[in-house]
Parts: structure tokens; C-alpha cells; sequence
């Protein structure tokens, strides 16, 4: 497993990550305790060292099984606060009186008394230009509560006023269908020596490929609202793109969509999204050992195809 500097932070961290959201039983349907258990225990043994989570996945027990598992030593958690579940509907919250507390009940059930990397968890520009919550990890930076701050956003407005704000670490959507969030804001990145974390890398399965155009998700599965069925279909066509990159050792749509994100050498992490130990050795067999994970010829022609089809980028 190859290490990343994750920007101005200095942190080494493993070029592949393993995100929690899939693997709390939130996102995509229930997963077993034992199967959490040896997904975390896999990924260690793989030589994954970055894991990715939130304080709101499963009311906390992630964390707390992150912590329980994953000695101090050798590997890195983020995680993720501004959730706030005490309330029906839950909803966003990045003021002091709650962010506060629940950067302490993190770090308890993380049984850390660092947090290595603590990220707003999708707060608006507003939220983030407010600078109330912004202000407060830069506090506890300064007091050796957490190392390194940041956000982890869905849109490139947000990335830029968290990097006005000092933001550390960015996690941004990037795939092969959704690159130009990252891309508008690579100068910033590169000047400010933001860390990269690359979140959504398949599209929520998406680029895998293996889904036929009547595929149906569960009530449970929040893929089932995700997509209306047009746009369903539509981005199913455009798989066509990346079809050309299989041969040689990229040997299906998953592995080229995976290697896509790791030939950004902007990018610290990928974060993948397994729900069992099956799919986290497929996704860690494919997606190759070193660079050019896409020669950049092929990169071109990639992008010149997902143009003529109209996909995003």
C-alpha cells in the first residue's frame, strides 16, 4: 500500500482509505457486527491506515468500534462532527455550544486523546464563512486537542471558503463522472497545500458497472432516491467512456474508475466504501501499485469521451 503526504498537514496516509458510512448499516442496509469487525481487521492487514468515519454513523457506534479495534499507533482516524441526532429530523449544527461537546465525546469514543484530523461534516458556505466553527478547531489545534482541521463538502464553493476559513484538509466528491469540483479548485489547493480526501470515488456504485438498466435499491438503500429513473439510465449509458481503459491490468469498470482518482496526484486518499471483505479485496487488488495508474494519453481520451456523452466533469 503506497503512502501520500496529505498536504500541509505532513500526515503519511495510505493512498487508500476505508470510509464507515456503507459499513455502519446506514447508507446501504444492515451489516453485521462481525462482518464490521472484519472489514476494519482486513483493511489493517491490507495496509490500509487512513479510516474515515463521522460521530452520527450508527448514533456513534462507529467511532466506538474504530476505536476498540485500531491501536493508536500506525493508523489514522477522521472523523467527521456537526450532525446533530438529538433532534427529529436531525440536523446541522456547527455553533460552539454543540460542536464542542461533541469533539470531547469523540475523542472518548475513539479512545484517542488526540483526534488526528476532525471534519465540519457538510457545513454551508455560510456556515463555514461564519467562522464560528472554523475558529474552534483552530482553538483546539492550537491547545493539542486535534492535529489537523477540515471539511468534507460536496460542492467546490464550499472547499473555497473553508480554505479562506484555514481549512487543512478538504474531502470533496471525485470520480470519473464528477471531477470538476476538484478541478475548480486545484489552484487553491496547490497554493494552500490543502490535503485532498477523495470521497464518493464509484458514484455510490455506479462505476462499478454491474448494474442492468431495471436495477431497483431497496427502501433502506439511499441509492433508491438518489437517481430518477432518466437519469438512472443516463449515466448507465456513459459507462461506455471508461470501457476503453480495460486491458492489460485494469480489468474491469471498477478498476478504471478507481485508478482514475489515484492518477490525481492532488489526491491524499481515496476513500472506498466497502460493506464486506470481498468487496474491499477487489476494490485493493484493482486498483494497481504504482503510477500511471491511467497513462495520460488514455487520461485525455477519457475525459474527450465523457464530453461527447455529456456526463459531468
Amino acid at each position: 500500500m503506497r503512502q501520500r503526504v496529505l498536504g500541509r498537514t505532513r500526515l503519511q496516509v495510505s493512498e487508500l482509505g476505508l470510509g464507515t458510512w456503507g459499513l455502519s448499516g446506514e447508507g446501504y442496509g444492515p451489516v453485521t457486527e462481525l462482518e464490521q469487525d472484519r472489514v476494519i481487521d482486513r483493511a489493517r492487514s491490507l495496509g490500509i491506515t487512513l479510516f474515515e468515519t463521522a460521530d452520527c454513523y450508527g448514533a456513534g457506534a462507529m467511532e466506538r468500534r474504530l476505536g476498540s479495534r485500531l491501536p493508536e499507533t500506525g493508523t489514522l482516524i477522521i472523523t467527521k462532527v456537526g450532525t446533530d441526532r438529538s433532534s427529529e429530523p436531525p440536523r446541522k449544527r456547527f455553533d460552539c455550544k454543540y460542536l464542542e461537546p461533541a469533539i470531547e465525546r469523540s475523542l472518548e469514543r475513539l479512545r484517542r486523546n488526540t483526534l488526528v484530523v476532525v471534519l465540519l461534516h457538510n457545513p454551508s458556505p455560510q456556515a463555514i464563512e461564519r467562522g464560528e466553527a472554523t475558529g474552534l478547531l483552530a482553538k483546539l489545534a492550537g491547545a493539542g486537542r486535534i492535529t489537523a482541521w477540515g471539511v468534507s463538502i460536496s460542492n467546490a464553493e464550499q472547499a473555497r471558503a473553508a480554505v479562506a476559513q484555514g481549512a487543512g484538509v478538504v474531502s470533496i466528491p471525485y470520480n470519473a463522472f464528477n471531477a470538476k469540483d476538484l478541478h475548480a479548485v486545484s489552484a487553491l489547493v496547490k497554493e494552500y497545500e490543502v490535503g485532498v480526501l477523495a470521497h464518493s470515488v464509484l458514484a455510490y456504485g455506479m462505476l462499478c458497472g454491474q448494474w442492468a438498466l431495471d436495477k431497483t435499491f431497496s427502501a433502506e438503500d439511499h441509492r433508491s432516491e438518489r437517481w430518477s429513473p432518466d437519469e438512472f439510465r443516463r449515466r448507465l449509458s456513459q459507462l461506455s467512456a471508461l470501457r476503453p481503459l480495460i486491458g492489460g491490468p485494469v480489468l474491469t469498470l471498477r478498476a478504471a474508475a478507481l485508478r482514475f482518482v489515484l492518477q490525481n496526484s492532488l489526491v491524499g486518499s481515496a476513500v472506498l466504501g466497502p460493506r464486506g471483505v470481498l468487496q474491499l479485496d477487489q476494490l485493493v487488488r484493482e486498483a494497481g501499485k504504482e503510477p500511471p495508474y491511467i497513462p495520460e494519453d488514455k487520461l485525455r481520451a477519457l475525459t474527450a469521451r465523457l464530453n461527447q456523452l455529456g456526463a459531468e466533469q
